[in-house]
């Protein structure tokens, strides 16, 4: 059994353009979007930025369809595209508040909120 790949970069992002270093190397993202009425929704994808541009245009998801505009908040990089799925199983079942967390990069809160939910 190949072991899970460590996450190559994880961090807010303001602007996609950032990204763009990015796209060489990794093979897997997952990530989480604002939607305009302050949802969360949590997805993966092999290519962010196409991913992020079908998102707005509404081609994205059902529900950010019906949430329009959406903002990258977070994401992470993986080497392997069933990584960042796995991952993006995970991250869908935690609470608004530990995804907050985790967005922000508050380590002790995130520790915190999974130790409560055990």
């Amino acid at each position: 059994m190949t072991e899970r790949s460590e996450v190559v970069s994880k961090r807010p992002v303001i602007k996609a353009s950032a990204l763009k270093n990015h796209f060489i190397m990794s093979k897997g993202y997952m990530y989480i979007l604002e939607c305009s009425d302050g949802t969360y929704y949590t997805g993966s994808t092999k290519d962010l930025m196409r991913r992020l541009e079908q998102h707005q245009s509404g081609e994205g998801a059902n529900y950010t369809a019906k949430r329009l505009p959406v903002k990258l908040l977070y994401y992470e990089v993986y080497d392997r595209i069933d990584y960042a799925f796995s991952r993006e199983k995970q991250v869908q079942g935690w609470s608004r508040k530990k995804k907050e967390a985790l967005i922000n990069g508050d380590e002790q809160l995130l520790s915190e909120l999974a130790k409560k939910s055990v």
